[in-house]
């Protein structure tokens, strides 16, 4: 097949999934054409796949819809161009919308059959975006108008027909990762940096938004610290960082916490943590989670939207309810200290990822997916 997929390029999980969707494809030798404004964060050469800009002009007086405007053009333009079976839209808007116009356009030019559209929601778009009453309309809308519609958990799915009221068929298709990477790969350079006297390693990557609640990240650590010598590792990088930065200074704990960045070799950080923390207020699938599951660390995470999905209390990892920081620094402390419970949890872990969640299981789902539409 041809199929042409739009994303974004940041480190969210969106475009994460999207980018290893699209080497996934080409791998299994399908034509694949990834159309973003910038090179994907984790995008990778191969036979097969193309990257597409979106050039957006900057026009003062059209500020607003001017990525829409030129996303549209794009995915008509290489649609025609390159003969496009799918576009994939990951996100309803705008990715979605665009596509929609797209389709309007190449009607219009009665230039064959346009593509199919199959629009994948990964949360933001429906707990955010949709709910907000300036753009549900056309949320709905984009999604309506899908040729077809998955979502990453059962938990969007029920948030999308709650909070849009749709109707229409939404297939459930959980996110994924390459199993043969996400295996505990333990780097000593990187080991010795996040712990130089060997204390336990607490960690949290993500985009540091205010749904990923690093303030109670930096509770739930305070809490550790007090009973067992540990030390606090931030990957990632966003709107909050500066101010939990300066709450760090002013506790005195600058030594033992470190803001890491954003890093391309997410397995060997992961590899070298004792613990994850993911006390987010919403998380329509977790995908750090099953990053760092894949990589045998355990979890401790909210208990919100998929993430129940993903991670079995008591079993693969632990959750506890969203403001709960005593429960979740409780939780803690028995995966860092009790040796069997971590060695029984972290093997259930690996076996559920690897059962479920490697690409080789979860791809076909997408390619018989886009087959059913055609």
């Amino acid at each position: 097949m041809k199929i042409g997929i739009v994303c974004y390029a940041s480190v969210g999980g969106s475009g994460v999934v999207a980018t290893e969707l699209a080497h996934a494809l080409a791998g299994r030798g399908h034509q694949v054409h990834l159309l973003s404004s910038e090179v994907p964060f984790r995008w990778r050469n191969l036979e097969g796949l193309h990257f597409e800009r979106v050039e957006t002009p900057a026009y003062p007086l059209f500020r607003e819809p001017q990525y829409l405007l030129a996303l549209a053009t794009a995915i008509a333009r290489v649609a025609c161009d390159r003969r496009l079976d799918i576009v994939h839209a990951h996100y309803a808007v705008p990715h979605a919308t665009a596509a929609y116009l797209a389709d309007q356009i190449l009607s219009a030019d009665g230039a064959g059959s346009p593509p199919k559209t199959v629009t994948t929601l990964h949360g933001t778009d429906i707990t955010l975006v949709g709910s907000d009453a300036s753009y549900r309309r056309v949320v709905a809308f984009s999604i309506e108008q899908s040729a077809g519609v998955t979502a990453v958990s059962k938990s969007l799915r029920r948030d999308t027909m709650m909070t849009l009221g749709t109707k229409r068929d939404i297939r459930v298709i959980p996110n994924f990762i390459d199993c043969t990477q996400y295996r505990k790969r333990v780097d000593p350079d990187i080991q010795r940096r996040l712990s130089p006297a060997g204390e336990p390693v607490v960690m949290h990557v993500s985009n540091f938004r205010p749904v990923k609640r690093l303030d109670v990240v930096l509770d739930v650590f305070l809490q550790v610290r007090r009973k067992t010598p540990a030390r606090l590792v931030l990957v990632g990088d966003g709107p909050d960082r500066e101010a939990l930065e300066t709450r760090v200074r002013h506790l005195g704990l600058a030594n033992s916490v470190l803001f890491a960045g954003e890093q391309q070799d997410l397995v060997a950080w992961l590899s070298s943590a004792d613990l994850f923390l993911l006390p987010s207020s919403q998380e329509s699938f977790g995908m750090a989670a099953l990053e760092a599951m894949a990589c045998e660390v355990p979890v401790v995470a909210s208990h919100v939207g998929g993430l129940p999905e993903l991670v079995h209390d008591g079993e693969t990892g632990f959750l506890c309810e969203v403001n709960d920081v005593d429960g979740m620094a409780e939780r803690a402390l028995a995966a860092l200290t009790d040796r069997d419970l971590r060695a029984r949890m972290t093997r259930a872990a690996v076996e559920s990822v690897r059962s479920q969640y490697c690409t080789e299981a979860i791809v076909p789902m997408y390619e018989a997916f886009y087959q059913e539409i055609l």
